[in-house]
């Protein structure tokens, strides 16, 4: 039901809407329903070009009025403005439009009389917006042309006397269109009224003189010689309109549209409009041809011409010359005047097309050449061109290549077509959307599933599409599948062979390197290949030298992919699976790849060239990340778990240092389990300690402790000492952070010493950084600094620039534990080492240096910098999974919030504090929580702060750590602590 009305003045039905502003903005967003206005388009239209200071809240008022007047949701806000939804039957305008396009395919007089009957006076009469009349003027134009196309068809049934009444009050309303005045001329002369014929003409003539300054035009001017020569007007040729049927339901591609009419703006009179429309199969391409050739067809009187190239369809491409002869017999051109030759006939064409606007869509082209003497060359003629390659030979053509739809154009096109049910199910509809991964001919059809099951709900479709949607895309002999065969097709057979293996490939994305090793090629050949998919959209470059498939195109790559050979497909995922690991490895630096290398047993790449070619492994690596758990799963199906665990191995620091715990566990719980069941021993005790370490991040140091001491004990007994001692000595860290401190010692030492006895010049960084870890604990600093010390000269000679910045900050830290460095020369330390923490970029350590910045801050009295940077330092530490300075985290954020006069607050603190630390066990924090506790109780409960302290000493005693004199202290002094 129309609801409203712009075909004459605004009305809105059962909601008047009376402010003058307000008439603006709702006429605005009805001449552009389902398109976002800005507001400075709004702005425009209301103020023209004077707005006011205060317009924009204006604005928004004016739209908060129509919003409490119109239904609710009918008006939604944008980032980029206001968008006006509406239901196909709504609004008067779009009626108008869709009866007119189908009085036109039909030839149906009575549609054009339904959708002229829809007017009530020019289009948004009572608004002098210029804004609005601009857009208003459009539809008044439609309306002129659709009476001016009735009024044919009522001349054709022969209706003359009956229209002379009619066209004279339509000749009134529009004095100055000459085809109008034609029509007038031809019925009067018809009715036998020759001399009020001739009168007509003078008082035409005179219009256009006396308005713009002008003669009649030609058709006009012959017309007046037929009638004064006594000669009976002939029936004005039919129009030719060659066009196929257009869908009723367009949708989306705004910005194409727009982009396509501005084509033939620019081109006007004096040029020829060129554009050609390139995309995957099944993105639209002739639909968006048809619709803009339905809403410029208008300017193209002559003829609206129509040839398929079968430039990708189950036949061949047509010839040039046979192409021709289609459009030329489309003119009218009797085939004895078609001449043979191709250049006599590329003649003719330009001949006819010279004298003439002719509309011309040509589809489905296969190349450049087979389309470049089709093209238009006079100006006043369009060619809209479509085509699944890339036709990049064109000079002088507008070129617009289709993506796959935005979800919210995706989800109007499927509610279009399957109707109310869509908006029920929003979470269905999204995942048939997402399945269907935007490609409109995919949504086509899975609507049309829909809409001729009127009993299926939304989530049926989805479970039948389940994880395989190309057979439940097809209705009759419209399928997905048969749309992206037809250009596999057209391949030759090297591309056709790459196309099949990347349907293997384990990641979605993939560069000219993953492409050589699946295929086993160089990398100039891989290129070209490439190059031939993308130019076909069976490839997309989402990124300089990034590749992938869209969802759909993958799914068929894949089918296609398990016709070859199973020795074939192991072939090119093991290259696959070879590179993703020696390209990891590339990650490492010098120090850390020698310990990697020997983890990894020595693997020779099958590769090398390609790993030469390598640059910038690191963005490689960061890219690939999301798709390693694919790698590791596509190692297992091709039995080859070798890949299934070296891999997570060979990321493992780079994850580790950006700060991606969860992948880590996900990818080494994958690996464990895989070398257990193959029973590779060195493997498990490789996988297990590293995988230790995501427990480690989590606080699950029950979990960590039992795979470590397995790693130990297995590479102990497989004869790998120098892997034995680095478990050992991740051991002894966990050890450090449940409180057994003097055992941590003592593990690092007995590693240090393994270590020293191997013939490899194993460098003992770890284990040097581990014992520092647990000396400074003990407040052994010296020690803890010459240990450090140590491991910052390896460090810096092996080049290991990751662990030189981690030694620097935790130098710094032990410093300023002992007192021996001043807090803001500790401070300039760490803001360094967050700068090049960021540059890296090395999460872990900006995590770290942010919490001890946080201290040296507090040490200097400046509270609220160093809350801020303990917010901060949170949430670093949650992004990446990290735990294990929580409580220490909310024990000094206790401390700041007491210190700040909320002794309540602070106390909150240190008991959250406190639970989190029981819970891991991190016993030296559950004291440091209560020592907080009880600073938080000294003035007001001096007896339950002493047995907090007392109860943080006695754990302070047994860990053996100088925080038990502070515990000491306060129980000495109640009051000075209580006044502090």
């Amino acid at each position: 039901m129309i609801r409203y009305s712009v075909l004459g003045p605004l009305a809105v039905a059962g909601d008047p809407i009376t402010a003058g502003r307000d008439r603006i903005v709702l006429a605005m967003m009805l001449l552009h329903p389902d398109r976002v206005l800005t507001a400075a388009e709004l702005i425009d239209a209301v103020w023209d070009e004077q707005p006011p200071s205060t317009a924009r809240g204006q604005l928004q008022t004016c739209v908060s009025r129509l919003r409490r007047a119109l239904p609710s949701g009918v008006i939604s806000t944008d980032p980029a403005g206001y968008r006006f939804a509406l239901a196909p039957d709504e609004l008067d305008a779009a009626v108008f439009g869709r009866l007119v396009a189908q009085a036109r395919e039909r030839r149906d007089p009575d549609l054009y009389r339904r959708a002229l009957e829809l007017w009530r006076a020019p289009a948004l009469v009572e608004i002098d917006s210029q804004a609005v009349r601009r857009a208003a003027a459009v539809l008044d134009e439609q309306r002129a042309v659709a009476i001016e196309d009735w009024v044919d068809l009522a001349l054709s049934a022969g209706h003359d006397r009956d229209l002379v009444g009619e066209l004279s009050g339509l000749v009134e309303q529009f004095p100055l269109r000459e085809r109008l005045r034609g029509q007038l001329m031809v019925a009067l002369a018809r009715a036998g009224r020759q001399a009020d014929a001739l009168a007509e003409y003078r008082r035409a003539r005179a219009a256009l003189r006396e308005e713009l300054g002008i003669e009649p035009g030609r058709a006009l001017r012959e017309l007046h010689k037929q009638i004064l020569a006594g000669e009976p007007p002939e029936e004005r040729a039919e129009m030719i309109r060659c066009l196929p049927r257009t869908v009723g339901d367009f949708t989306g591609r705004e910005a194409a549209v727009r982009r396509l009419l501005g084509v033939v703006e620019a081109a006007g009179p004096h040029e020829p409009a060129l554009a050609v429309i390139d995309g995957m199969a099944g993105s639209g391409k002739t639909t968006l041809a048809l619709h803009v050739a339905s809403l410029v067809g208008d300017q193209f009187p002559d003829a609206h011409l129509f040839v398929d190239l079968h430039g990708h369809s189950d036949r061949e491409p047509l010839d040039p010359a046979v192409a021709l002869l289609l459009l030329l017999r489309q003119l009218g051109i009797d085939a004895d005047r078609v001449p043979p030759a191709l250049d006599e006939r590329i003649d003719l064409w330009r001949n006819e097309l010279a004298r003439r606007r002719v509309l011309a869509v040509l589809d489905n082209a296969a190349s450049t050449r087979q389309i470049a003497e089709l093209l238009p060359a006079a100006p006043g003629s369009l060619a809209l061109v479509t085509s699944r390659r890339r036709l990049s030979g064109l000079d002088s053509v507008h070129n617009e290549s289709l993506s796959v739809f935005t979800e919210d154009e995706a989800l109007a096109m499927l509610a279009r077509i399957a109707g109310e049910r869509v908006g029920l199910e929003p979470e269905a509809a999204a995942e048939v959307v997402q399945r269907c991964g935007g490609l409109p001919l995919a949504l086509r059809l899975a609507g049309a599933r829909l809409a001729h099951r009127p009993r299926w709900q939304v989530a049926d479709l989805v479970r039948r599409i389940g994880t395989s949607a190309l057979p439940e895309l097809a209705a009759e002999d419209r399928t997905v599948a048969g749309a992206f065969a037809l250009s596999y097709g057209q391949l030759a057979a090297p591309a056709q062979r790459l196309f099949r293996l990347l349907g293997l490939h384990p990641a979605p994305r993939f560069d000219v390197l993953a492409v050589a090793a699946i295929d086993d090629l160089s990398t100039a050949d891989a290129e070209d290949l490439i190059d031939d998919l993308v130019d076909v959209h069976l490839l997309e470059e989402p990124a300089p030298g990034v590749f992938r498939f869209h969802d759909l195109l993958r799914e068929y790559a894949t089918a296609l992919a398990a016709e070859l050979p199973e020795a074939e497909r192991t072939a090119g995922l093991v290259r696959a699976l070879d590179l993703a690991l020696h390209a990891a490895v590339a990650t490492s630096v010098n120090a850390r790849r020698s310990a990697l290398i020997r983890d990894l047993g020595r693997p020779e790449p099958l590769r090398p060239d390609l790993l030469a070619a390598l640059t910038g492994p690191d963005e490689r690596l960061e890219r690939e990340r999301p798709a390693l758990a694919g790698y590791v799963d596509a190692a297992f199906a091709a039995d080859r778990p070798d890949y299934g665990w070296m891999l997570p191995r060979a990321a493992w620091h780079f994850l580790w240092s950006r700060g991606y715990t969860d992948d880590i566990e996900t990818l080494l719980a994958r690996a464990l389990l895989a070398t257990r069941q193959t029973g590779d021993r060195r493997a498990e005790g490789v996988v297990a300690n590293y995988l230790a370490s995501a427990h480690y991040r989590h606080t699950r140091y029950q979990a960590a402790r039992p795979l470590l001491e397995r790693s130990i004990r297995l590479l102990h007994e497989v004869g790998d000492p120098i892997s034995a001692a680095n478990a050992m000595c991740n051991l002894a860290i966990v050890f450090y952070q449940v409180g057994r401190l003097t055992e941590s010692v003592e593990l690092c030492e007995r590693a240090l010493v393994v270590l020293a006895n191997q013939d490899e010049g194993v460098s003992p960084g770890l284990c040097l950084d581990a014992l520092s870890y647990s000396l400074a604990a003990l407040g052994r600093y010296d020690y803890a600094l010459r240990m450090q010390r140590r491991r910052f000269l390896l460090s810096a000679l092996t080049g290991d620039r990751n662990a030189v910045l981690h030694s620097l900050m935790h130098l710094t830290v032990i410093r300023q534990r002992a007192g021996r460095i001043a807090p803001a020369v500790a401070e300039r330390n760490y803001r360094t080492l967050l700068r090049w923490g960021i540059r890296l970029p090395y999460r872990a350590l900006v995590s770290d240096v942010t919490s001890e910045l946080a201290v040296v801050l507090l040490d200097q009295g400046r509270s609220g910098e160093a809350m801020a940077e303990l917010r901060r330092s949170f949430a670093l530490f949650r992004d990446m999974g990290d735990r294990r300075l929580v409580p220490w985290i909310l024990n000094l954020m206790g401390r700041i919030t007491r210190e700040s006069g909320d002794p309540a607050g602070a106390a909150e603190l240190h008991r959250r504090a406190f639970d989190r630390a029981a819970a891991v066990p991190q016993p030296i924090e559950q004291g440091r929580a209560l020592l907080g506790l009880g600073d938080c109780l000294a003035a007001d409960d001096p007896a339950g702060a002493a047995a907090n302290w007392r109860e943080a000493r006695d754990i302070f005693e047994r860990l053996q750590v100088p925080e038990r004199a502070e515990a000491e202290r306060r129980l000495g002094d109640p009051v000075a602590v209580g006044g502090r």
